[in-house]
């Protein structure tokens, strides 16, 4: 509402003069967001409310409400903390929500795909190379070659993941009064399911070793045994993951008298050492005598008898191929004075098997590992079974019961 809508004859009734105007005219201009300025909007407004019955029009009517509510408006936007006379504007909360971690189950069912959404996998522990191969972690063109192998050893990694979350879960969960089949079965089925096994694409590395006691290595119950674990066994764990081929082999010891613990701790150093001493152009007998210094160094006492720790002479560690668990060269845990030299690209598994026996092993108890031969020439087979068994071993689709049934050992 305006001074000039407002007649003369308002101006007598209402005996306004010129200085009031002004003052109002003032104070429309300054919008001061305070208490008297309300005040004098409100002598404004009543003062309209009065002009229609002098003669305003109805027209005129509307647009005073307008004008008034876009004063009513104004003060809202600028009084809104009786100082301000800019706009407050409501700012956006960001959330800081972090995606959360895909947790594992007990028992492990997530795979480790979905855990590692980026798809790289941990690099686990790393051993740094001896001084005459310090060159390597320097040299520009070596770590060239080595980015170009990021994906093998990533699939590497990933297979590598696998094994580490099943062998911890196995740790937890094994205990006296198992049987042996449950064991196996625990492990292979936590191993499918963490690797997506898929045939030739990913899968389990070998069948699960489980050897008691005065076996070594390479035991797997067959259907129908029924073997439990017992407190006073010495249990030792071995089975492997493979992703594209790329096998990850590893065995762990498990025991529940403390009595072994010396036994352990002696195997578990002359591993660690093992795995340092290991390396590009390192001779397989320098290897085999580092470890057997560590393992040999160790004391065991069984009731009331004092054994030494020894290596097992005849069991090796070895080089592992695509698709190919033992690739060729073996890694002895003595010295047997073998002169071959580990090369660049090779991958292998540092095994030491400690013993408070002979250190020598034969062999014995039904056969329970096979694989497939790699070179053999082409044989006809005439039963359908025997054909059937074999185009499901060679569309990679292997388990327990498959591997128990082939022939040829394959220790």
């Amino acid at each position: 509402m305006t001074v000039e809508t407002i007649t003369a004859d308002l101006k007598d009734k209402l005996n306004l003069d010129s200085a009031p105007q002004q003052d109002d005219t003032q104070e429309t201009a300054a919008a001061p967001a305070t208490s008297a300025a309300k005040k004098n909007k409100k002598k404004k407004k009543a003062a309209s409310a009065a002009a229609p019955a002098d003669g305003e029009t109805k027209e005129d009517k509307p647009e005073a409400e307008d004008a008034e509510g876009d004063d009513d408006d104004e003060d809202e936007e600028e009084g809104g903390n009786g100082t301000e006379t800019t706009t407050v504007k409501k700012k956006k909360k960001k959330s800081n929500k972090k995606k959360k971690k895909v947790a594992q189950t007990e028992p492990p069912t997530i795979a480790v795909s979905k855990m590692f959404t980026n798809k790289i996998y941990p690099e686990g522990e790393l051993c740094d190379y001896k001084e005459e191969n310090l060159w390597r972690t320097t040299n520009e063109e070596k770590r060239a070659l080595e980015r170009e192998k990021f994906d093998q050893y990533n699939e590497v990694r990933r297979a590598a993941e696998v094994h580490r979350q099943v062998r911890q879960y196995a740790r937890r969960t094994i205990k006296p009064g198992m049987s042996m089949i449950d064991i196996v079965e625990m492990i292979e089925n936590g191993t499918r399911n963490l690797v997506e096994a898929n045939g030739f694409e990913s899968g389990i590395g070998f069948p699960t070793g489980c050897s008691l006691n005065h076996c070594a290595a390479h035991y797997t119950p067959n259907t129908g045994d029924k073997t439990v674990l017992e407190y006073g066994d010495v249990c030792k764990i071995d089975f492997g993951v493979h992703v594209n081929g790329r096998i990850i082999d590893s065995a762990f010891t498990l025991t529940f008298d403390p009595v072994y613990d010396n036994l352990l701790t002696a195997v578990r150093e002359a591993t660690n050492t093992g795995i340092k001493e290991a390396g590009i152009d390192v001779r397989l007998c320098d290897i085999g005598a580092s470890i057997q210094e560590v393992m040999e160094s160790y004391e065991v006492e069984i009731e009331g008898k004092t054994h030494q720790v020894k290596c097992i002479r005849n069991l090796n560690g070895h080089s592992i191929d695509p698709y190919k668990i033992h690739g060729g060269k073996s890694v002895p845990i003595v010295d047997n004075g073998d002169e071959t030299k580990m090369e660049e690209g090779e991958y292998f598994a540092i095994e030491t098997f400690g013993s408070t026996g002979r250190g020598f092993v034969h062999e014995d108890m039904e056969t329970s590992h096979y694989a497939r031969v790699y070179d053999v020439q082409h044989v006809p087979l005439r039963l359908p079974k025997a054909k059937s068994l074999l185009a499901t071993i060679n569309r990679g689709v292997w388990h327990s019961a498959i591997l128990q049934a082939l022939s040829g050992p394959h220790w």
